[in-house]
């Protein structure tokens, strides 16, 4: 074992007293009202800020929110700690002995020196021996080997890890190409389902001035714009259009995991490279609303090419 990193100790116990303070009856309202419920969203903010941050590749940005994401941390256990379930103490002594007891190949007196079957060469092998532990030594062998991934995730993110579970035992595409493959197959599906869906429309409504046999936005009747309806709608009026919806939905939902497992195959988390594309849209749009509004355009259709433009700009700019 190290020696203590005694001022990295001091600060987080001087951390954890703010928190506290934060906490407590002459505390921060905000603080106090918050709940482990509450800061549920905050938490995985935090950790998605530090991770577009750790892939900006800027080291000050990255020490800012890897603090916020501590802070949320020690905030929900203070809770914890306050409904006497557990405190800091029993949290971190809790994550030492796990990390001693998953890596026995660094510390010789590790309760999971059992599972040390195969010499520990690279990471692959620290992964197959982390799970043995988990499930021969920790008891948290389940009656398959997805019932480790939370309920709670995120779906992009819970996706991810069921398909990383699943590949551990052997059941994955052979390439990338393969995957890919099937991501073409799933989408060739939802077209199939589009077109379901656009014919339950068709059968239930009176054909419209304008409308199209391919199932295209309809004018309203009121003479509003058409581009402001959506195309298809859960509830359809009619138990044949809410079938073929929620075929449409199921086989969108088909596609995406299938994408996500083309994205894991090419070493790409899909929950991590769409936050990053979610805050690059923000960057651009916000953007393009601040130039309309210098401009004194407005935001309509009239003017979409207006705002193609200053996208354009944006994106130019490095947004």
């Amino acid at each position: 074992m190290t020696e203590r990193n005694i001022p990295a100790a001091n600060a987080l116990s001087r951390l954890y007293d703010i928190t506290r303070v934060l906490r407590s009856p002459a505390g921060c309202p905000w603080d106090k009202d918050q709940t482990p419920l509450s800061v549920r969203r905050d938490l995985m903010e935090e950790a998605f800020e530090a991770i577009d941050a750790i892939t900006q590749g800027d080291a000050a940005h990255v020490k800012e929110e890897l603090g916020d994401l501590v802070f949320n941390a020690l905030l929900v256990t203070s809770m914890y700690e306050q409904q006497e379930a557990f405190s800091l103490e029993d949290m971190l002594t809790e994550i030492g002995d796990k990390l001693i007891r998953r890596h026995p190949h660094v510390f010789k007196d590790s309760a999971g020196a059992s599972e040390m079957t195969e010499p520990v060469k690279d990471s692959g092998a620290v992964l197959n021996q982390w799970d043995r532990i988990k499930e021969n030594v920790e008891g948290r062998r389940g009656d398959s080997v997805l019932d480790s991934v939370p309920e709670g995730f995120p779906p992009l993110l819970k996706a991810y890890k069921m398909l990383s579970k699943a590949e551990k035992k052997h059941f994955m595409w052979e390439s990338s190409e393969d995957a890919l493959l099937k991501v073409q197959e799933e989408l060739d599906e939802v077209a199939d389902a589009v077109n379901e869906v656009s014919a339950a429309r068709t059968a239930g409504e009176p054909a419209q001035p304008g409308a199209s046999a391919e199932g295209d936005f309809q004018p309203r009747a009121d003479g509003s714009d058409a581009k402001t309806q959506k195309p298809f709608t859960v509830s359809g009026g009619s138990p044949v259009l809410d079938k073929a919806q929620l075929h449409l939905e199921e086989e969108i939902g088909d596609a995406l995991l299938a994408f996500v497992n083309y994205a894991r195959s090419l070493g790409v988390d899909a929950s991590v490279a769409l936050d990053r594309a979610n805050r690059k849209f923000y960057r651009r749009f916000t953007h393009v609303e601040k130039r309309m509004a210098e401009t004194g355009t407005p935001m309509d259709d009239a003017h979409l090419e207006d705002m193609l433009c200053f996208w354009r700009e944006a994106k130019k700019s490095g947004k």
